[in-house]
């Protein structure tokens, strides 16, 4: 009876001083790690890519609720002829609701406007790579506190709407990059595609980009512990793949109310309304739920396969060194014997 009664007791309530007794503290890891990483702040580097006129300026303004080509001068038909693919960097720190995020875009401009584009994305790839060599020499050297990460997190890559699926040059510059930064194909300017040929055309590019053996960013898989309106968000984004998506930087007024949108004789196109356009999927995808796993992606994978191939150069280096070294010194010896017995015989 009395085994019986103190099994019993056991099970009951405990109190809460007893809890506190029992309570360590390293449930609140998640609460420091936030704390920390909200001081220290985030950055974000996206690069955009296509030729001109297809939005991508409006876009990123659209996205990021911010102007970074203010200043930016638009170039006439002659200056264009003679215009090269640059690299374009504008920086701008964000803050929204205590959280602070370095955003860096870059611009392509010049890229896809050539009449010969053979290689022309030879000069992307080259920054992409400088990036990860910057990276990997800071992170090499005696001072590792604050390394700045400028690594190119994510490529949107703005295909035309006017044609039938890739274009050669669409094909290889996506082949080109697909090893050193997460790319997103998108579909610009979809305001001017009926419903239905943005559906064909989504289908058509998916079937293309399977077919040449494109490696585009693949959502995650969710967990099994994720609640069903998450997994139904995340298989509504898969599905909506590539994103067909417009930009806007004026607000119109529509339905009395004051959205960015784009105005027309036959109507007003909301940038942020489901029903035309994924711009919101985008946005969702690229700031709200999948930003951290493109950063992640660019760091395990891209930046490793980077890191590991200048750590086999280096030691094929240093082997050919020891090498040449060990052959030196074999020969001194033997010169310096024979030497010695030349002198020996004199």
């Amino acid at each position: 009876m009395t085994a019986n009664s103190s099994r019993y007791r056991s099970r009951a309530p405990r109190s809460e001083d007893a809890e506190e007794k029992d309570y360590v503290g390293f449930a609140t890891l998640p609460n420091q790690v936030h704390r920390k990483s909200v001081k220290k702040g985030f950055d974000f580097t996206l690069m955009v890519a296509g030729e001109s006129g297809l939005g991508k300026s409006t876009l990123v303004n659209s996205l990021f609720l911010t102007d970074l080509h203010k200043d930016r001068k638009l170039l006439n038909a002659e200056e264009r002829i003679h215009q090269t693919v640059e690299i374009t960097k504008h920086t701008v720190d964000i803050e929204e609701r205590g959280v602070k995020l370095k955003l860096t875009i870059l611009d392509t401009p010049g890229f896809g406007d050539a009449v010969n584009n053979t290689n022309s994305w030879t000069s992307i790839t080259d920054y992409i790579d400088q990036q990860f060599e910057h990276y990997f020499r800071d992170e090499s050297g005696l001072n590792r506190k604050n390394i700045q990460d400028n690594r190119v997190h994510c490529c949107l890559y703005f295909i035309p709407p006017f044609g039938h699926g890739l274009r050669p040059i669409d094909i290889q510059f996506m082949q080109a990059l697909q090893e050193k930064v997460n790319v997103v194909p998108l579909i610009a300017k979809a305001d001017c595609l009926t419903p239905a040929e943005i559906k064909k055309l989504k289908e058509r590019l998916r079937e293309e980009i399977d077919r040449e053996g494109i490696k585009v960013y693949q959502f995650p898989d969710c967990d099994s512990d994720e609640d069903e309106e998450f997994k139904r968000q995340d298989k509504e984004l898969k599905e909506s793949t590539p994103f067909a998506v417009i930009g806007s930087n004026t607000v119109v007024e529509a339905r009395g109310q004051r959205v960015r949108g784009r105005l027309y004789p036959w109507g007003i196109v909301e940038v942020e309304n489901p029903s035309h356009c994924d711009f919101v999927k985008l946005r969702t995808m690229l700031i709200r739920t999948h930003m951290h796993d493109l950063k992640d992606i660019t760091n395990d994978i891209h930046y490793e396969n980077y890191r590991a191939q200048c750590i086999h150069t280096m030691t094929r280096c240093v082997c050919v060194c020891v090498c040449v070294c060990v052959c030196v010194c074999v020969w001194m010896c033997i010169e310096g014997d024979s030497s010695l017995r030349l002198g020996l015989e004199s």
